[in-house]
């Protein structure tokens, strides 16, 4: 028997939505909306693009990540390489491309790992996460108003590193640990420790 399609008792339905900022990294919106028990209220929310992240794995089992500024919080974090989605550009090619050019790497393999929602209470940004081994290095090409430093960390360190809090960024956090869970699994080649 195939399964019944009941709507979503929790949903909420849009009547209006109005653009209040549209900026080169997001855009910020207020929709008036019918919630499920009938009355109306209003939901601020950030649309943007999405993103991608690539954790590079090199053959001795290091990784590549960055170190990097976050205005926001006014601190420097240890980050893999990833950045925003462009128009009609695939994930996979983001990730790839963001990871020339913060890092000077390319990686001739790579596995989607997964997808997730970073702030579910105010944005619809997602984040795919790819990892990625038989790297050739090229040439850094880093945005001009980028300023990052890589740092080399082998993987088993930097997977203790976000048990210990010491990586906290969600992205480079999520991506390490499903890469580890990964990589013991399909274990394209072996990695110490891990």
């Amino acid at each position: 028997m195939a399964e019944e399609h009941r709507p979503d008792p929790l949903k909420e339905v849009q009547i209006s939505s109005k653009s209040i900022y549209h900026g080169n990294l997001l855009d910020l919106y207020e929709d008036e909306v019918r919630l499920p028990d009938g009355q109306t209220s209003t939901r601020e929310y950030v649309k943007h693009q999405g993103a991608a992240a690539l954790l590079p794995v090199f053959s001795n089992g290091d990784l590549m990540l960055v170190k990097q500024f976050r205005y926001p919080l006014g601190q420097t974090f240890l980050e893999v390489p990833a950045g925003k989605i462009d128009p009609d550009e695939a994930p996979e090619k983001t990730a790839t491309r963001e990871l020339e050019e913060e890092t000077g790497l390319r990686c001739s393999k790579w596995a989607e790992l997964d997808y997730f929602y970073p702030s579910i209470g105010y944005t619809n940004e997602i984040i795919y996460l790819y990892v990625g081994w038989d790297i050739e290095e090229k040439t850094q090409q880093i945005d001009d108003e980028e300023f990052l430093q890589k740092k080399r960390v082998p993987f088993n360190q930097a997977h203790q590193m976000v048990l210990n809090g010491e990586i906290t960024d969600s992205k480079t956090a999520l991506i390490i640990l499903k890469a580890a869970h990964w990589w013991k699994k399909e274990q394209p080649f072996l990695i110490n420790d891990l």
